[in-house]
């Protein structure tokens, strides 16, 4: 009598119903555990991160922390004709604001309408200031107004307007100050390229010898002349050639056979003439 064992056969082979020990699952249940633990440790540093930036915005954004203090703010570089108040208003206008939201490059737009400013360079001072660095419009000539025609003051200058090198107009004195020379060439359309001339040498002198200029006269943009406080004249001609004008006109008032001349001439530099 034949006898059958339960299950089936494949070829001949008894298949066995496959069985998934306890062990097995005990592994799986921990690999899932562990991967349920990672999900939420993963979904609460995400959120500990939106939390350090929404935070780290406000601070830097929207607190006072880093909101500007006119008080801490430095200006230099005014000169004689900018007005410090004048600066100061502009920066009050943004008083209260975070400097990493501060627009840097508008408030230096702002501060080079300011009279007298040529030049400006805004920088952050951290936490709470700015450091403002002006190049101001200095004047290197004083230009007398036209003259009065009638009354008291006929005959004298109704004042006189400073200008800078590049000829704007920085200021108006009643009296023409010390130091800067008295340029007799109108302010007009007519005489711009003239008085342009005249900027550019006064422009070229090196300070100790614009120092010297008391006067300054020109018919054209070509016949320049300059009258120096020690009563000398110097026919310097046109702007051109300025470096080497100025070396020889040095040289010819320090040389012991021309430093008593009262007239230098230099406006051909390489035959110049001692009188």
């Amino acid at each position: 009598m034949t006898t059958y064992t339960a299950g089936r056969r494949a070829l001949g082979v008894l298949v066995r119903p496959s069985v998934v020990s306890t062990g097995s699952a005990v592994r799986f249940a921990e690999r899932l555990a562990a991967r349920r633990r990672l999900v939420r440790k993963k979904a609460i540093l995400a959120g500990a991160a939106v939390v350090a930036a929404l935070g780290t915005a406000w601070l830097v954004l929207l607190s006072p922390v880093f909101a500007l203090d006119p008080g801490q703010v430095t200006i230099t570089g005014a000169g004689t004709v900018v007005a410090i108040d004048d600066v100061s208003t502009v920066v009050d206008r943004v008083a209260g604001i975070p400097l990493p939201r501060l627009d840097a490059i508008g408030l230096r737009d702002r501060v080079l309408d300011v009279p007298g400013v040529r030049e400006a360079k805004v920088t952050r001072s951290w936490p709470r200031g700015l450091a403002i660095a002006l190049v101001s419009r200095e004047p290197v000539a004083a230009v007398p107004q036209p003259v009065a025609a009638t009354g008291p003051g006929s005959g004298d200058p109704a004042g006189f307007t400073l200008l800078d090198t590049e000829g704007y107009q920085v200021g108006w004195a009643a009296a023409a100050p010390e130091g800067l020379p008295v340029v007799s060439v109108p302010i007009d359309g007519e005489n711009e390229r003239t008085l342009a001339a005249v900027l550019t040498v006064l422009n070229a002198l090196p300070a100790p010898l614009r120092a010297e200029v008391a006067t300054v006269q020109a018919a054209s943009q070509d016949t320049v002349q300059m009258g120096l406080r020690d009563g000398a004249t110097v026919t310097w001609g046109s702007a051109s050639q300025a470096s080497l004008k100025v070396a020889v006109l040095q040289a010819l008032r320090a040389a012991p056979a021309t430093a008593g001349a009262s007239a230098f001439d230099v406006s051909a530099p390489t035959l110049p003439i001692t009188r």
